[in-house]
């Protein structure tokens, strides 16, 4: 048998054979290694078709290298149209190590007609090793000189077995990664998760929000609420003083033959007598009718008991009415200036509204009414100032300190346009309100229902009301009309005399007649008071025992 024959470097004769019809692949991730799309044929075998393949060249990474896609028939076989072409060795990895695509014939050997053994798998990471796959050799091949394994190009023997010794093929790979670059690697696709997670939640974040805000959520709105808590209230609190008085509290409905009014009053006792302002029922006259409606709606008609304008009270009583409950009265002389205090009414028919402020000033000395146009309805009144809003429809109605008891009889406020009023107007509150101390409604009222009409307390003189100094004069003797000093009255028994300017009541200063009034109606009939005088330039104290006068 003839041996094993090397070609020429550089040059091969390879006949070809009908190239398949899918190129073989290339084996993956390794440059430049060859895979061979069959085994050879048998000698003297035709190939199909009869026409040669061309080579497909395939770049391998080294220079010059080539790669044949047909096996090469036996020595002395011939392949019609097929003439001899270089053949372009191919690099593997191994510097001047060429590879074919095909497999040589030995010459003269006789090669089994049997079809090509199965390509056994290539190993990775074996870039020293050539990078071809070697069929079993034929039975009979002879074994190769130590010459031919010197020889590069003699080494090569596709039809002879493996060596014993020899180690598996592998593939080339790639690189293998340190342990750091692993770690920059899983950081890496840390960092870019989180940065693609919180994108996504931006976009899907983004969306709810629209369609929450387009859309008024997912489903039904349900809004937090503090729990229910107990309704009892501090006794001395807003709350707690007006659950205590709104019961005894009433709205009156007045009518008339010419007008009508609503007010407010409070009740006295368990007979059925309420305490309000004389203008509330004014409205009724002789023939008017007067309806009041409880804080409960029950309803019912009243009757005036009494009446006096100069203090501006009023009393009315109801009939067939149980469950009453008086308002306890208070004492204003321990009113203080700062002191809170609570004040319930019907403003603009509102009934039942609850207000509440302090007390601005004490023993304010106001006039109100005189819409008559003598003076006889006009009344004065030495009141309380407080800034609790109190409206048209409040007039009447109690003023309440920290204890629920009535210290003042709401009466009348200064509006900013028509100076001071009744509340029977229209004008509004802008913080300065007024109410008749309760120690002086208590007097008027026991007298009212007592004996239906009340007493003033006098000094016995006559007032020059257009008098424009400081204090109040008294009367002279040509100043017409009455007698300036009431003979045998209280004045007359003091030692005053016509012409005298009486300019403190009691330490205190007036400035004008209207204020000398207040300051005496400000007290009982039989009260004491020290007067300051002044007669030609002189002052002088005089005692005085204050008269009576009833009113009608």
């Amino acid at each position: 048998m003839p041996g094993a024959v090397a070609p020429e470097p550089g040059v091969s004769r390879v006949l070809g054979v009908a190239a398949p019809e899918t190129p073989p692949p290339l084996a993956p991730g390794v440059p430049g290694v060859p895979v061979f799309d069959g085994g050879p044929s048998a000698p003297g075998a035709s190939v199909p078709g009869g026409a040669a393949s061309e080579a497909q060249p395939v770049g391998s990474g080294v220079p010059g290298g080539s790669v044949f896609d047909g096996v090469p028939p036996a020595p002395g076989a011939s392949v019609p149209g097929v003439g001899a072409f270089e053949a372009q060795p191919v690099g593997s990895g191994v510097s001047g190590a060429p590879v074919f695509d095909g497999v040589p014939s030995a010459p003269g050997a006789p090669v089994p007609g049997g079809a090509a053994p199965e390509t056994p798998p290539l190993t990775p990471g074996a870039l020293d090793a050539p990078a071809f796959v070697a069929p079993e050799a034929a039975p009979g091949s002879p074994v190769p000189s130590s010459e031919a394994s010197a020889d590069p190009w003699r080494r090569y023997d596709p039809w002879a077995a493996a060596p014993l010794g020899a180690g598996p093929l592998q593939q080339t790979g790639g690189a293998v990664l340190s342990v750091e670059q692993r770690r920059r690697r899983r950081r890496r696709g840390l960092v870019g998760g989180a940065l693609l997670l919180a994108l996504v939640s931006g976009v899907v974040g983004g969306g709810v929000g629209v369609h929450l805000e387009r859309n008024g959520g997912v489903g039904a709105v349900e809004l937090p609420q503090a729990p229910a808590e107990p309704g009892g209230r501090a006794a001395d609190s807003v709350a707690g003083i007006a659950a205590r008085a709104l019961p005894s509290v009433v709205t009156l409905h007045v009518s008339g033959s010419e007008e009508a009014g609503t007010g407010t009053g409070f009740v006295l006792d368990t007979r059925g007598h309420i305490l309000t302002n004389s203008h509330v029922v004014e409205p009724a006259g002789s023939g008017g009718e007067i309806s009041v409606v409880f804080n409960g709606g029950q309803t019912a008609e009243a009757e005036v008991v009494g009446k006096d304008s100069g203090y501006d009270l009023a009393v009315v009583r109801v009939t067939g009415v149980r469950g009453l409950r008086p308002l306890p009265l208070g004492n204003s002389d321990n009113v203080r200036v700062g002191d809170p205090v609570v004040a319930i009414g019907a403003p603009f028919d509102l009934e039942g509204t609850v207000t509440s402020g302090i007390i601005s000033a004490k023993e304010r000395p106001i006039t109100a009414g005189g819409e008559s146009g003598d003076a006889s309805d006009v009344s004065y009144v030495d009141a309380l100032q407080t800034d609790a809003p109190i409206n048209p429809g409040n007039s009447g109605g109690p003023l309440l300190d920290t204890r629920g008891q009535v210290i003042g009889i709401n009466s009348a406020i200064r509006s900013a346009a028509d100076g001071t009023d009744s509340d029977g107007g229209q004008s509004g509150s802008i913080g300065l309100g007024f109410a008749i101390p309760v120690n002086q409604g208590k007097r008027v009222a026991e007298e009212l229902i007592n004996t239906g009409r009340a007493t003033h307390p006098v000094i016995g003189v006559t007032l020059d009301m257009d008098y424009a100094g400081d204090g109040a004069r008294v009367g002279t003797d040509d100043s017409g009309g009455s007698a300036p000093v009431t003979a045998g009255g209280p004045g007359d028994r003091a030692g005053i005399r016509p012409g005298d300017v009486i300019t403190a009541v009691d330490g205190r200063r007036v400035h004008s007649g209207e204020e000398l009034i207040v300051k005496t109606r400000a007290h009982r009939p039989g009260d004491s008071l020290e007067l300051t005088v002044e007669r030609d330039g002189k002052e002088r104290t005089l005692s005085l025992v204050l008269g009576s006068s009833d009113s009608g």
